[in-house]
This record gives structure tokens, sequence and C-alpha cells, in this order.
């Protein structure tokens, strides 16, 4: 009995120390379950009125005020205040709020199609960019740089050739026109950092996104100046860089257009081509005119263009002047040529992707695809350099908007053989003058498309014509760091 006895007294004393609690702890009541409708309510009340009492005075805390605010709160009747505020809202006042608050949020986007609003939206141009060129000296910003910005943002310097070209060019004038620190501990990464970079990220971010040549020529520079002796001379190394630039341009440009000329032009007739071209490419012009002019070959060429650039009328101004019989079409009469004309189809390329789909101007993928169901060969002038290992399967994911206002100017009339489109004004009346106040009205101006590796018959660069099967062989073989692998 003494034993049971004993027990049991420890027993009742285990159960009075469990039953004891601290009285300086609060433990407060459980959150009410709300359902998925109310949860909205409640995230679309608190913006509202985030938007209304945010221009007043801050917050005191921003972060946890709102998340914590139920749990510092040790009444009940603080949850259920807040399942009233969202009843309520949900009942009539946070749909007003919300609709003002979204309509402040989405005043920019409001005219962008959703499908492509994770694209960048376009710089418009104005008159106060040249004006800013001094601004940005003092952000130790050559002036070329944003001179340069100005000609990609007006479209008044288009193709991946004249892009890439005119960005080595400035670079070899922001080399020219540098010295480094005189306390710097190594002149290769001032280059980078101070010089480089600066502009590269201006033209990328202020101006236009960069091209896919743009972006091989400008790692091609980065690598040359990481691959410099460190204990060169400044003079000696900028030396280095310049010949590097100039090396560069003519033989992954001026050379590789010359092989592609010679290789392409081996597949024109002597005598009785039809050949079709879309829009404006400098490599297939120049095979076009070395053909005709060199190797004295007969043949016209059918011109297809498209709003709103109208490239195409700078590659009929330039054969016609080299007297090649030319005819001008415009994308909406290309089955019927294509049905009884067409021979071949020469095509320029943006950028050749890793699986061999062509990145080009919107409207060669409908050249293309159409000259495959017709079974016209279809062959694809492009430099190495514009080999990116990127895989893309469609034009959704990576491409970049135009302006709308190129797709709202219909009257299709440019000054000079440049992009810039006259002033003239829109006819009063139409729904395009004034798309912008039309609520239901989008407009959407992509400047390029993907054409499908199965709708290319051959891929011509300098190093001859291959499948676009072989492009991911072709672009291990390329790559920039082999460069470079000599000079250790």
């Amino acid at each position: 009995m003494g034993a049971e006895e004993a027990a049991a007294a420890a027993a009742a004393e285990a159960s009075k120390k469990e039953k004891k609690k601290p009285t300086n702890i609060v433990i407060p009541p459980k959150k009410p379950k709300l359902s998925k409708a109310e949860r909205r309510a409640l995230q679309e009340a608190q913006r509202a009125a985030k938007a209304e009492g945010g221009g007043s005075k801050p917050k005191p805390k921003k972060g946890g005020g709102e998340n914590n605010g139920a749990a510092s709160n040790n009444k009940a009747s603080g949850a259920d205040d807040k399942r009233s505020t969202a009843e309520g809202s949900a009942d009539g006042e946070g749909q007003e709020n919300n609709s003002g608050s979204s309509a402040t949020d989405n005043k920019k986007d409001d005219k962008t199609v959703s499908l492509f609003s994770h694209l960048p939206q376009p710089k418009h141009p104005t008159d106060q960019h040249l004006s800013s060129i001094s601004s940005t000296i003092d952000n130790n910003l050559h002036p070329a740089v944003p001179t340069l910005g100005h000609l990609y943002q007006t479209h008044s310097l288009l193709g991946g050739n004249a892009r890439c070209r005119a960005m080595l060019q400035t670079f070899a004038l922001l080399l020219q026109s540098y010295t480094p620190p005189p306390d710097t501990r190594d002149f290769r990464v001032d280059v980078d950092h101070s010089l480089l970079k600066p502009a590269f990220q201006y033209w990328t971010t202020q101006c236009r996104p960069h091209s896919v040549s743009m972006g091989n020529a400008f790692s091609f520079l980065k690598l040359a100046v990481a691959n410099l002796e460190r204990d060169l001379e400044w003079n000696e190394a900028r030396e280095i860089l310049l010949e590097s630039l100039e090396a560069y341009v003519t033989e992954r440009i001026q050379y590789a257009g010359k092989a592609i000329s010679r290789h392409a032009g081996s597949k024109i007739q002597d005598k009785g081509d039809v050949i079709l071209v879309f829009g404006r490419s400098e490599v297939i012009n120049r095979l076009l005119l070395d053909a005709a002019l060199t190797d004295g070959k007969t043949f016209r060429v059918i011109v297809v263009d498209s709003r709103p650039l109208l490239e195409g009328r700078d590659t009929l101004e330039i054969l016609s002047r080299a007297g090649i019989p030319c005819t001008y079409v415009l994308l909406n009469a290309l089955s019927y040529l294509m049905m009884r004309e067409v021979t071949k189809v020469f095509l320029g390329a943006s950028a050749l992707m890793s699986n061999g789909s062509v990145l080009s101007r919107v409207g060669t993928a409908c050249v293309a695809l159409l000259a495959n169901s017709n079974h016209i060969p279809v062959l694809v002038g492009c430099e190495t350099y514009k080999i990116c290992n990127r895989v893309q399967l469609e034009s959704i994911t990576g491409n970049e908007l135009g302006d709308a206002e190129e797709v709202a100017f219909t009257d299709c009339a440019r000054v000079g053989p440049s992009n810039r489109w006259g002033e003239e004004k829109k006819k009063d009346g139409s729904v395009l003058s004034d798309w912008k106040s039309q609520p239901n009205l989008k407009l959407l101006n992509l400047m390029y498309d993907l054409t499908p590796s199965s709708a290319v018959t051959g891929i011509v660069t300098e190093v001859g014509i291959l499948p676009p099967s072989s492009v991911a062989v072709l672009l291990r073989e390329m790559n920039p760091d082999s460069a470079f692998k000599g000079t250790d």
C-alpha cells in the first residue's frame, strides 16, 4: 500500500506541473479561415488603402505591419474586422478602389498585348535626346555613345552588320580617347567597368535591345581585354585592342560576306533564274550584285516588302541602279508569285539559333514556309558571328517590340533611304489616328520572327553551305575562346 500511495502522490504532482502555465504569455485566438474570394477581396482592399495613403505619410512598418497585425492583436475582434472589411470590399467599395488603383498601376501597360507584355517596351525618341549628350559627359560617357544610341533608337541604323560595325567603331573611338587612372592596379578592370560596360548598357537599356551580332562582338572585345598582359603599357595594349577590332570587322564581316557571295552565287544559273528576296539584307544584296556584275549572270529579282519599315525599298534602289531587273511587291501578293515564277529564295538572318532556327525580320517565316510548301529551295545567308548558343522554338519568348505608332501610320511614306517617318498628319476620323483613346484597341509591332529549321534548305556561311542540323557543330568550332588560345 505504501508503494501505491507514493505512485499516486507522484502522479498528482506531475498533473499540477502540467496545469501550471505562464501568466505573462497570451495565446491569440486562431484566425478564421477565409475563402479564396475573401482573401482576394482583402488584398484588393489593402492595395486600395495603400494607394490612397501612399503620398501622405509613410507607414511605420511597411513590411510586417499587415502580416503581423493579427498576431500582435490579442482580441478575436481583429480577425472579425478583417473579415468584415473583406466582405464589404467584395460588395462594392473594394471594387471601386481596386479599379482606381489598377488604372493607376496599369496606365502604362493598358495598350500592351498581354502575350508580349514580358518584352521591354520600345523607347520613344524625343527631341531632348541629343540635348542630353552634355549631361552624359558628367556620367563618364563619351558623347559618341548617346549619338550612336540615338541612331539605334530612331531606326536610322538598321541591320545586324551595320549596327555591329558602328558599335565596334565607337568602341575604337572610346579606346583612342581613354586613359586609365594613374593609381589603377589593373587597367583591364578599368577598361571593362569604366569604358565598355557603361556604353553597352546605355545602348541596351536606354535605346534599343542589342542584337545577337552586337552581343557576340561585345563578348569578343571583353575577352580580348581580359587576355592582355597585366604589365603592358596602356599605349601598347590600346594598339593591340584596336588591331583586334579591325581584324574582327575585316574577317568576320567583310571577308565573310565575300565568301558567302561566292558560295551562294554558285547556286544561281547563268540565265533564267527568278530570285525572291525579302526586305533588306546586306549579304544578300552583295551576292546578287556580284552574280550580276562580276559573274555576268542574267536573272530577275522579286523584292518582297512589308510595313511598317519598308526596308525592301532600299534593296530595290540598290539593285535597280546596278541594272538588275526587279519586281517590287508587298507581302500580301506573295502566294501568287511563289506558285508561278520563283525558282529560288534568298533570305538574310539577324541571328542563327543552335537548333537551326533563323531569327530575322518579321515576315521572313511567311516567305520561307510558303516557299517550302511549293518545293522551292530556301537559302539563308548568315555570317558565323551571328550564331547564338540559345535554342528558341517560337517568336514569343525572345523578340523585340517596335513603336506602335509606326503601325498606326498607314501612309507608308518615308523621308530618304533611312527609316525616319514623315511628319504628315494622319487623316481625321480614322480609328488609328486616335488609337490610344480607343478602349478596345491595341496595336502590336513585332520586329522579328523565327523561321523553323524544317523550312530552310541550306544555310550559307563563310565556311560553306550547311544544313540547319549542322549549326550546333559549327557553333562549337567557332567558339570565340579558341581565338585567343594561341596567345598564352
